[in-house]
């Protein structure tokens, strides 16, 4: 397979995922919801975007995973009832095959709050953690696991920040533990969507080399501690942008 295979919207696609995937991966994301912003706008069909998003979260959050979790960048305690709340949800989530109207109001709305937080960052970490208050944990995993398997986000860009907040853990480990998260959302939603895997295009392929790359670098930049803050501003802006295309056509 070479590039001639693909078209020039395949190829524009791909550059601006990789863009995405650096972004996402500098803080432990999978990035979906940037991907789904980017086929949106590139006329992708709304019915392979779900499973396409997921596809490349696995890829991105299972490197992500590995090097965050390598330099210890986890909280454990955080981990264990948020993903045991949210793997069955996600998996739920991928069965229900919502229809049209609804998922793309569904999925605006997502996009739309995940733009304003990359935006406005609301929630700050805490001079002090605070213990983990277990069916907290289990109940928030459950409900963004739901939202991620209908969408085909992986639901790190909610994880992240509530956890921050909640003063569960810093801000560095809530990296690693919103990639395995996101990995094991990913997974859960593709298995209860996999259906639709056989309708895959071949541009997945090229999708997938451009969020390998980026996932390399975005993981490199977020252990060396380097905040492409003015970056995920923008990416926040073209996020609202799809949530609005999405929600009002």
């Amino acid at each position: 397979m070479t590039l001639d295979y693909f078209t020039l919207n395949d190829l524009i696609t791909a550059l601006f995922i990789f863009l995405g995937a650096i972004i996402y991966s500098s803080v432990g994301h999978g990035g979906a919801s940037s991907y789904i912003a980017i086929m949106s706008f590139m006329g992708t069909p709304t019915q392979i975007i779900k499973p396409i998003g997921l596809s490349l979260n696995i890829i991105v959050s299972s490197i992500a995973s590995y090097r965050f979790v390598k330099h210890r960048f986890l909280n454990p305690s955080v981990l264990l009832p948020v993903v045991i709340g949210s793997i069955p949800a996600a998996f739920i989530g991928g069965l229900i095959d919502l229809p049209s109207g609804l998922f793309r109001v569904l999925l605006g709305f997502v996009l739309l709050l995940a733009g304003l937080q990359l935006i406005f960052n609301f929630f700050h970490q805490r001079d002090e953690l605070q213990k983990v208050n277990f069916i907290l944990a289990f109940f928030l995993g459950g409900v963004i696991g739901l939202v991620s398997g209908l969408t085909g986000t992986g639901g790190g860009i909610f994880l992240s920040p509530l956890i921050i907040f909640l003063g569960w853990t810093t801000i560095r480990e809530a990296s690693g533990t919103a990639s395995i998260f996101i990995l094991c959302n990913s997974l859960a939603g593709l298995a209860g969507n996999f259906s639709t895997i056989g309708h895959l295009p071949p541009s997945i392929f090229l999708y997938s080399i451009a969020v390998f790359m980026g996932v390399l670098i975005g993981t490199h930049l977020g252990i060396k501690q380097l905040n492409p803050n003015g970056l995920r501003k923008v990416l926040g802006v073209v996020l609202i942008i799809a949530a609005l295309k999405f929600i009002l056509t």
